[in-house]
């Protein structure tokens, strides 16, 4: 069959029309299927854990007085600060005040002969699980910037939180709650909720933040009277109203979080109340986390909470101890740290041996530390201003070295000096851990792709077993 010029370009015309015509409906039909931003997905490489739990001590821990023992500190108690470590602005002044020793009593603890000072009595016995990392640094000088920070990886608020990268990389290890759940044993944390926030991320993302009290969710139980089909009911009629308003909004992800937050609250009414019911805990577990000393009660409450919740497929949970920056011992050091490490010592400790006995610990990363450590100078005679140059953080499980400690700081304990590791480095070990290649998690946001640890970050192989 022969064909002329024109009807050869008309027929190939309408075959193109005709490709082009079935991939927008079906970009149409995937569009009009909603994805669920939760749903799991593959790690870049073979985890070592499973779950995080962190442990964010917020104000500020002593270092020098807990886990980085300075003898030359000591025998220069009372002297001013040696100009040969350079000019100095603190968070209160210049630090010209003078050079203040720990008082504390040290021992080496483990197999590893790891030192830990009179104040962690507890936490000691667990040294050949842990990393004890001594040359951690962050950018902040004071409180709101440098939590901030420790959890975003910046000093500036508007960034997702570590919790909420690991979600977008990971998804949810289970249907039935959330997967980033942070606690608090009093207050906010300096900064509120940007700290647990999904930043530029999807909404869906962000953390979930659990009460204190009977009830840690709230609105979860349905009202009196109300079955459970009219209760799905409900929901099926409110999402159907919140997809037609979705309806050229895709951008909207507020409200799509909206619409998964009612979906996720309806299945909680069964798997939440569980989860944090303690009441099926023994006696004997209650007391390993502190629960039956009024000092330790609340947090020992927490961290047992915790380690339901991974038990459950929760992937990330923080929790605070002293929020509303309790930790930071301008002064009277002595009474402000010995409260706080008798409120954390034995459920921290509780913890750990509880997770080691289910067999959780190998696949949960337990964190601890503060937003950035205290100066080897007095502020106010008796208290020690914020250090961030120099500090330390401990790592347990999930693939962690145990019994060693890493770094160093100079010898009066001000600044990094040996295997510095920044904030980002911090949060690339994490997500290395996770299965995460820091580098690859990105996201498109203002013409760029960002990535949990912005512009930085490196892995320490010396971190992992």
């Amino acid at each position: 069959m022969s064909i002329n010029r024109r009807d050869f370009f008309t027929r190939a015309g309408s075959g193109l029309a005709g490709i082009a015509l079935a991939q927008m409906l079906a970009k149409d039909a995937a569009a009009a299927t909603p994805v669920d931003p939760m749903a799991p997905k593959p790690p870049h490489f073979p985890p070592k854990a499973k779950s995080v739990i962190w442990l964010f001590m917020e104000g500020g821990p002593s270092h020098i007085d807990l886990f980085d023992p300075k003898p030359k500190l000591n025998e220069m108690h009372g002297q001013p600060l040696p100009k040969s470590f350079g000019p100095l602005i603190t968070a209160m002044g210049t630090g010209n005040n003078s050079l203040m020793g720990s008082p504390r009593k040290w021992r080496q603890y483990g197999q590893a002969g790891t030192w830990v000072s009179d104040w962690y009595p507890e936490i000691a016995q667990h040294v050949d699980d842990m990393t004890v990392i001594r040359s951690c640094w962050a950018d902040g000088l004071n409180h709101v910037g440098s939590v901030c920070q420790m959890n975003t990886g910046s000093i500036l608020a508007g960034r997702p939180s570590l919790g909420a990268w690991v979600t977008y990389g990971l998804g949810s290890a289970n249907e039935n709650l959330p997967a980033f759940v942070v606690l608090m044993d009093q207050g906010l944390p300096l900064g509120g909720a940007k700290n647990w926030s999904g930043g530029f991320l999807p909404a869906a993302y962000q953390g979930t933040q659990l009460r204190q009290g009977e009830v840690p969710i709230l609105n979860l139980k349905p009202a009196g009277g109300v079955s459970n089909a009219r209760q799905a009911s409900k929901l099926e009629f409110l999402t159907e109203l919140d997809r037609l308003h979705l309806q050229g909004r895709a951008d909207d992800t507020e409200l799509e979080a909206r619409i998964r937050s009612y979906e996720l609250a309806y299945r909680m009414q069964a798997a939440g109340p569980e989860a944090v019911d303690l009441s099926k805990e023994t006696a004997a577990t209650k007391s390993l986390y502190g629960m039956d000393q009024d000092l330790s009660a609340t947090f020992g409450r927490n961290c047992l909470l915790a380690r339901r919740l991974v038990e459950r497929g929760v992937r990330f949970v923080e929790l605070y101890c002293g929020s509303g920056s309790s930790w930071d011992a301008h002064a009277n050091i002595e009474g402000n740290h010995s409260r706080l490490c008798r409120v954390s010592d034995k459920p921290i400790a509780g913890l750990l041996t509880d997770l080691k006995q289910r067999g959780l610990l190998d696949e949960t990363l337990v964190v601890w530390g503060g937003e950035f450590g205290r100066t080897p100078f007095n502020e106010k005679g008796d208290g020690r201003d914020h250090n961030p140059w120099g500090f330390t953080m401990w790592m347990a499980g999930g693939g962690i070295k145990g019994g060693q400690t890493l770094g160093t700081t100079d010898e009066i304990g001000l600044r990094a000096v040996e295997m510095p590791l920044h904030v980002n480095d911090i949060h690339a070990c994490v997500l290395h851990l996770l299965g995460l290649d820091h580098t690859r998690v990105l996201f498109p946001h203002n013409g760029r792709q960002e990535r949990p640890t912005i512009v930085g970050g490196r892995v320490e192989p010396a971190l992992f077993g």
